[in-house]
């Protein structure tokens, strides 16, 4: 009898429903997706570091994790004295540079050669390796994304390149440059931000990072299991306080949709609610049909936001191809828990009013 009731009641008042179920699908969909391009960024950038194929990262004194952040360049003969390290195989010295014109990435300036000895070589889908000063190497996914071809010129760093090759995806950055090229334009010559360090064996991983220690003790050396450790949202302070905020937000936005919902059919419902308390209705007889309707809103809407993140994730891909959304089972049913608890919340104290109406007084409401 009382779900046929909440059913009657919900359908009864479309519009009202559907901002109810609006706002509790946007809530969800929001933390999947914020959750998801946060994770995705971090998970992406990680993943292309490790697919260069170096066991060993060795970055400046003090640098940051996160490649790329506030690095100064290192002498590119540093290079050098790695090479003559028992158990080295190969060292690819690279010049990272951030871009942020039209979008915030990674360049790399690359010695061909060597980056190909660390990385196994790329795996052309069009064109080849570079030819000349100002040529340019991109992924797929780039090309993909920006509609470039073979020998089309694009415009980086205030000077015309022309597309030589398009790679596969996953060796680092997107954009590839020759090294020398980079470190003029950057005027840091015979410089370098990162030396990838491939072993004989990945086995020899942890005796080469000692030896390379010892050789550059002021020097920033990290494995290349370690670094994949370290790149989540957890070690990341600021993501996780975007997070954090964004998930607020979010579920601001349903509490207050909810409670306004609720709040608002205790006075459009004042009459019903009379007679059932003249019928004998107890308080939690009322506050468990505001509470069950709250639930049913709910549920539909987190169905509703699961549907519209996949549908949104679609769109932005569809949009950026570059843009990593990672949407994940634990953080659908994170967002779907924190839906369904805010909506409680926000439904409890219309609930409790109702129940407390004198009945009487709620008859005689017009």
């Amino acid at each position: 009898m009382i779900n046929k009731l909440i059913i009657s009641n919900v359908l009864h008042r479309p519009i009202r429903t559907a901002v109810s179920v609006l706002a509790v699908s946007i809530e969800v969909a929001m933390v999947i997706l914020v959750v998801g391009l946060c994770h995705g960024l971090v998970n992406d950038s990680a993943h292309r570091v490790e697919g260069v194929g170096a066991d060993i990262l060795v970055r400046p004194p003090g640098s940051s994790f996160l490649i790329g952040m506030s690095e100064g360049p290192m002498p590119i003969k540093i290079g050098d004295r790695l090479r003559e390290l028992p158990r080295v195989l190969a060292v690819a010295p690279t010049f990272v540079h951030v871009n942020s014109v039209g979008s915030l990435d990674l360049i790399y300036g690359i010695d061909l050669a060597s980056f190909n000895a660390v990385s196994g070589g790329f795996v052309y889908h069009a064109g080849g390796p570079f030819q000349a000063p100002y040529d340019i190497l991109v992924d797929d996914i780039y090309a993909h994304s920006h509609h470039s071809k073979v020998g089309q010129t694009i415009n980086l760093l205030n000077h015309d390149f022309r597309i030589a090759g398009i790679v596969e995806h996953g060796k680092g950055a997107r954009r590839f440059i020759p090294l020398a090229t980079l470190q003029d334009l950057m005027g840091e010559q015979d410089k370098a931000t990162t030396f990838f360090v491939k072993c004989t064996d990945p086995a020899y991983t942890e005796q080469t990072t000692d030896a390379i220690k010892t050789l550059l003790s002021s020097y920033t050396i990290m494995p290349i299991k370690e670094y994949m450790e370290l790149m989540t949202s957890n070690n990341l302070p600021g993501l996780n306080y975007f997070i954090t905020v964004m998930i607020g937000l979010a579920v601001g936005i349903g509490f207050l949709i909810i409670f306004l919902s609720m709040y608002t059919t205790i006075t459009e419902r004042t009459r019903e609610i009379g007679i059932l308390k003249s019928l004998g209705a107890s308080k939690t007889y009322i506050i468990s049909v505001f509470l069950r309707e709250a639930v049913l809103l709910t549920a539909v809407g987190i169905i509703a936001g699961f549907i519209g993140s996949v549908i949104m994730r679609k769109v932005l891909i569809g949009i950026y191809p570059t843009l990593p959304i990672e949407l994940t089972w634990d953080w659908r049913l994170y967002a779907a828990g924190l839906a369904l608890v805010g909506s409680l919340v926000g439904a409890f104290y219309p609930a409790l009013r109702a129940a407390r109406l004198d009945p009487v007084d709620a008859l005689a409401y017009e």
